[in-house]
C-alpha cells in the first residue's frame, strides 16, 4: 500500500541484450529483438576524457548513436533493453496462451491477455461498462455519504481516489500486520506541480484544466459544463496537494509512523464516516491504525465540509474516467497519451498495444506468468550462480563494515548482526500465488480490471491480524528490477533482471560485477542507508546505531545531500530555469550506488584473486579494473525527454544515468587510480563522501 515501505533500484537498464523491437500497430505482431554485445566497446567516446566526464567517456558513442524509440521517454542501454527482450517473450507466452491454452491457468491469463488486445470491442463498448458507477456518483446527494461512495467504489474495484488504505507491517513491530491508511487523491505526478507558483507549472496547471475539460466533453458534457467540472477538480486537487506531505518528508520513517485509535482518528476527521468506509470495504474489525499523514486526513476532512456536493461529484466522475482512460475507445485514450505522455513527459507515440497488454497481464497475474515464464528463461543454473555472487558481495560489505573509520566497535556489532540476517529472494518466490479466485472473461476488459482489482484489495485486506509471510514478493518474476525492503530486512532479485547483460555466464568477472554485482551490493546497502538504517535486523524501527554514529553518519549523508543537490537533471533554457537534483529525495538511493560500487568492487578483487587472476589482466586494452568500471558504468547509459528529466528529478527518488556514474566513481578514489587521472580533476577530486 505504502510506496515508501522499500527501496527498489527501479532502473530502465553486457553476453547478449537485445534492442527494441519496431513498433507494431494494434493488428500486426513486434518482430524479435535484435542481439546486442553486453560489453560494448563502440559505446566509448575516446575523444572525451575519463577523467573529467567519465559518463561520457563510457556511454558518449551510444547516446549519440541511440537516439529515443518514439514510444519511449527514456531509453536506457540495458535496462531498457532487458524490459524490451522480457517482454516480448512474454508476449510470445501470453499470445499463445490466449490462442491455443494448453493449461487452465493458461486459459485464464491469455484470455486475460486477449481482453486487452480487443481493441474492436473497447471501441463498441464504448463508455458502457462505465454507467452504473456514473449513476451511482449521480446519486450522491450528501457529502456525509462520501464514505459509502469511497466504500462502495473499492469493494467492487472501481476508483476511489482520496487515499490509500491497506493492511502494512508494522513499522515498529514487523511480526505483526496492521491497518494502515495514506494521502492519496492527485492525479499530476506530485503535489508541487498544483502548489509551486513558477511559469512551468501555471502552464502545466492550464493545460491539465483543458485536458479534464476535453474528457469531460468526450464524455457527453457540453463544452460550459465540463469547464465547470474541470474547474471543480482543480480546486479539489490544489486543496489535497496543499495539505500532503512532500515526498522528501515521506523518507524519514517517523513522518509516516502515527498510531491511532480508530476512534481518535474519527475524532481527527469527522465528516468523513470510516466506520462506514471500513464497513463496506469488508476488512475484519480493528482498533488502532497507521495514519500515515494526519495532516492530509485532517484537511481532507476540512474539505468535504467546505467543497458542495456537485464538485465532490465531478471529481469523483473525473477519477472514474481518467483510472480506465487507457482502456476506453480511441478518442479517450488519444487525449489521455495527448496530455500525459506527450505534454508532461514528451513521449512522441503510444505505446504499441502488445506492450501496454503483455504488461497490463504480469501486473495482474504476475505469478502465474511467471511460473511459465521462468521454466524458459531463468535456468536453475542462473540461480545458483547468483547465489555465490550474493554471498561474496555480503561477505564484502561485511568487511567493508568491520573497517569503517567513524563506526564505533558497538555500531559495528549491530550493523554486521543486521547484515546476517538480511534474506536473499533470488528469481521467483518458493510458492506460487493461487489465482482460481480471480474470474477472468475474455470479453470484459474493463470487468476484468475491476475483478482483480477486489482479487488483490481481498489479498491485501486479509492479511490483517495474520502472521507475515516472510517469503512473499511485491514483483513479479518477468520485472527487470530489484528491490530491498526494510520491513522484512531482504533483498530481492527477480529473474527478470537476471539476465544478460546484467549477468552473464560468459562474460569475464569484471563486466559482470560491474553489472549485476554492483545491484547487488546497492540492495544490500539500502539496509544501511539514511531510511534503512532505522530499522533494526528484524526489520523493526529502532535506533541500533549509538548517538555518536548516527551524528557521524548523518554529516556523511549531509555530504552526498549537497553534492547530488548541485547536480542538474535538465538544462536552463530560453524562460525555463535549470532543474537540479534534489539531493534529500535521492539520497537513499545514492547511497546505495556508491556502497554498491564500492563493496562490488571489493567482491572483484577477492573473486580475480581465487582465479588466480589480478585487476590488471587486460582485456580488449583495457585491465580488468577499468573494465570494471565501464561495465558499472553502460549500464546507465541512456537518452530522455527534457519533460520526463524534469518530472523525475521531482517524484524519482533515484538519479538519472550520468549522475550515478559521475557522481558514483568520483566519490571512489579507487577510479581515479585505475585510469590514471591526477588528484584534482573531476572523476578524482581532493575531497569526496563517502558513507559505507
Amino acid at each position: 500500500m505504502n510506496c515508501f515501505r522499500f527501496a527498489p533500484i527501479l532502473i530502465l537498464a553486457a553476453g547478449t541484450a537485445f534492442a527494441q523491437a519496431p513498433a507494431a500497430t494494434d493488428s500486426s505482431k513486434p518482430a524479435p529483438p535484435i542481439a546486442v554485445k553486453s560489453f560494448d566497446l563502440s559505446a566509448i567516446d575516446k575523444t572525451a576524457d575519463p577523467c573529467t566526464d567519465f559518463y561520457q567517456y563510457a556511454c558518449g558513442n551510444w547516446v549519440k548513436n541511440n537516439p529515443l524509440p518514439g514510444d519511449q521517454t527514456r531509453w536506457a542501454r540495458s535496462f531498457s533493453l532487458v524490459l524490451e527482450r522480457n517482454r516480448y517473450l512474454l508476449w510470445q507466452e501470453l499470445d499463445a496462451a490466449a490462442t491455443t491454452p494448453k493449461t487452465p491457468l493458461e486459459k485464464q491469463y491469455g484470455n486475460y491477455f486477449a481482453a486487452c488486445m480487443n481493441t474492436d470491442l473497447v471501441e463498441k463498448k464504448g463508455l458502457k461498462p462505465l454507467e452504473p458507477v456514473f449513476k451511482r456518483i449521480a446519486a450522491l446527494s450528501d457529502t456525509h455519504k462520501l464514505a459509502n461512495l469511497m466504500g462502495e467504489l473499492e469493494a467492487e474495484g472501481s476508483a476511489a481516489p482520496l487515499f490509500n488504505f491497506g493492511v502494512e507491517q508494522d513499522d515498529k513491530d514487523s511480526s505483526k500486520q496492521i491497518a494502515g491508511i495514506f494521502q492519496g487523491g492527485l492525479s499530476l505526478p506530485d503535489r508541487d506541480y498544483y502548489i509551486v507558483d513558477s511559469k512551468r507549472f501555471q502552464e502545466i496547471r492550464k493545460q491539465y484544466i483543458e485536458h479534464v475539460t476535453k474528457m469531460f466533453t468526450l464524455a457527453g458534457d457540453t463544452p460550459d459544463q465540463a469547464a465547470k467540472e474541470a474547474a471543480a477538480v482543480m480546486e479539489i486537487e490544489i486543496a489535497l496537494a496543499k495539505v500532503s506531505t512532500s515526498r522528501t518528508d515521506l523518507r524519514d520513517p517517523a513522518n509516516r509512523y502515527h498510531i491511532y485509535t480508530v476512534a481518535d482518528f474519527q475524532r481527527l476527521t469527522p465528516d468523513f464516516d470510516y466506520s462506514i468506509y471500513f464497513k463496506d470495504v469488508k476488512i475484519r474489525s480493528f482498533e488502532t491504525l497507521n495514519v500515515a499523514t494526519p495532516d492530509f486526513f485532517k484537511g481532507l476532512s476540512e474539505l468535504i465540509a467546505k467543497e458542495p456536493i456537485e464538485s465532490w461529484k465531478s471529481y469523483f466522475r473525473w477519477h472514474v474516467l481518467h483510472s480506465a482512460a487507457t482502456n476506453l475507445p480511441k478518442a479517450f485514450y488519444n487525449e489521455d497519451f495527448a496530455f500525459f505522455k506527450q505534454t508532461l513527459s514528451g513521449q512522441k507515440e503510444p505505446t504499441p498495444r502488445w506492450k501496454q497488454c503483455s504488461s497490463m497481464t504480469d501486473r495482474a497475474l504476475g505469478e502465474a506468468v511467471g511460473q511459465d515464464w521462468v521454466k524458459k528463461n531463468f535456468p536453475p543454473a542462473a540461480k545458483a550462480s547468483m547465489d555465490q555472487l550474493v554471498a561474496a558481495l555480503e561477505k564484502s560489505l561485511g568487511d567493508d563494515i568491520k573497517t569503517l573509520p567513524w563506526m564505533s566497535d558497538t555500531t559495528k556489532k549491530a550493523a554486521e548482526e543486521k547484515l546476517g540476517m538480511i534474506r536473499n529472494k533470488i528469481g521467483y518466490p518458493e510458492k506460487w500465488r493461487d489465482y482460481s479466485a480471480l474470474k477472468v472473461e475474455r470479453d470484459d476488459l474493463l470487468g476484468n480490471l475491476r475483478r482483480n482489482n477486489v482479487f488483490e484489495r481481498d489479498y491485501n485486506l486479509n492479511k490483517l491480524g495474520k502472521p507475515v509471510d516472510e517469503k512473499e514478493w511485491d514483483m513479479s518474476p518477468p520485472t527487470v528490477n530489484a528491490y530491498y525492503n526494510p520491513s522484512f530486512n531482504d533483498i530481492n532479485f527477480p529473474a527478470g533482471i537476471l539476465q544478460p547483460p546484467f549477468f552473464d555466464f560468459t562474460i569475464d568477472p569484471a563486466v559482470n560485477f560491474g553489472g549485476i554485482g554492483v545491484v547487488i551490493g546497492h540492495e544490500m546497502t539500502h539496509g544501511f542507508d539514511d531510511e534503512g538504517s532505522k530499522y533494526d535486523g528484524l526489520g523493526n524501527l529502532r535506533e541500533w546505531q549509538t548517538p555518536e554514529d548516527r551524528k557521524a553518519f548523518t554529516e556523511r549523508t549531509d555530504c552526498e545531500v549537497a553534492e547530488y543537490g548541485s547536480f542538474e537533471a535538465a538544462p536552463a533554457h530560453d524562460d525555463v530555469p535549470a532543474q537540479k537534483l534534489n539531493g534529500k529525495l535521492t539520497l537513499g538511493e545514492n547511497t546505495a550506488d556508491n556502497g554498491g560500487l564500492r563493496i562490488a568492487y571489493m567482491a572483484l578483487l577477492d573473486t580475480l584473486a581465487a582465479q588466480g587472476k589480478t585487476i590488471n589482466d587486460k582485456i580488449d586494452g583495457y585491465t580488468e579494473e577499468q573494465r570494471y568500471f565501464l561495465g558499472f558504468a553502460q549500464v546507465w547509459c541512456q537518452n530522455q525527454t527534457e519533460q520526463a528529466s524534469r518530472q523525475a528529478a521531482l517524484v524519482d527518488p533515484h538519479s538519472p544515468g550520468r549522475w550515478r556514474v559521475n557522481g558514483t566513481v568520483q566519490n571512489f578514489d579507487q577510479f581515479g587510480k585505475a585510469f590514471g587521472c591526477t588528484k584534482g580533476q573531476p572523476m578524482y577530486p581532493a575531497t569526496s563522501c563517502r558513507v559505507w
